[in-house]
């Protein structure tokens, strides 16, 4: 069985993100590596390895981001305002009318299964993972006076 997706994302997704500040996106390591069983029955014995390739995530505001890893975790090494170098957004809208107050994103992880038995191979595209979660966009307003 392929492990489901972790969704991460900084601002933490218990916290709203905020429009015009960029959103990183990424998924838990531990997802993200290649997953082998081996089966054996009488004269032959197949190995099969499953391979995270490309993460596309759909963000709720109409707009799909293709990363071709798990994405980088957000550290405080990173400025506050910096982009994200592999799996990002922007929004420019608050979710203020979504249903619930939040934009739906969802990713889905496609994997490629490789196979092998004693002098055969071959390639198994297209198996999918995916998850989803709500995440609240906010809108800041600032005010100058004199």
């Amino acid at each position: 069985m392929l492990p489901d997706p972790v969704i991460r994302t900084n601002p933490d997704e218990r916290h709203a993100q905020l429009v015009r500040v960029p959103t990183w996106m990424w998924l838990d390591r531990a997802m993200w590596r290649p997953v082998s069983k081996t089966a054996t029955v009488p004269g032959v014995t197949v190995t099969a390895t499953a391979i995270p390739r490309t993460a596309t995530w759909l963000m709720g505001d109409g707009q799909s981001v293709v990363c071709e890893g798990a994405g980088t975790p957000y550290s405080r090494k990173y400025a506050a305002d910096s982009r994200s170098p592999d799996c990002g957004h922007t929004y420019v809208r608050s979710s203020v009318r979504q249903p619930e107050d939040a934009y739906t994103v969802s990713v889905t992880v496609a994997w490629d299964v490789e196979w092998h038995d004693g002098g055969q191979q071959g390639l198994i595209p297209g198996l999918q993972t995916q998850a989803e979660m709500p995440l609240r966009v906010a809108e800041a307003q600032a005010l100058v006076v004199a």
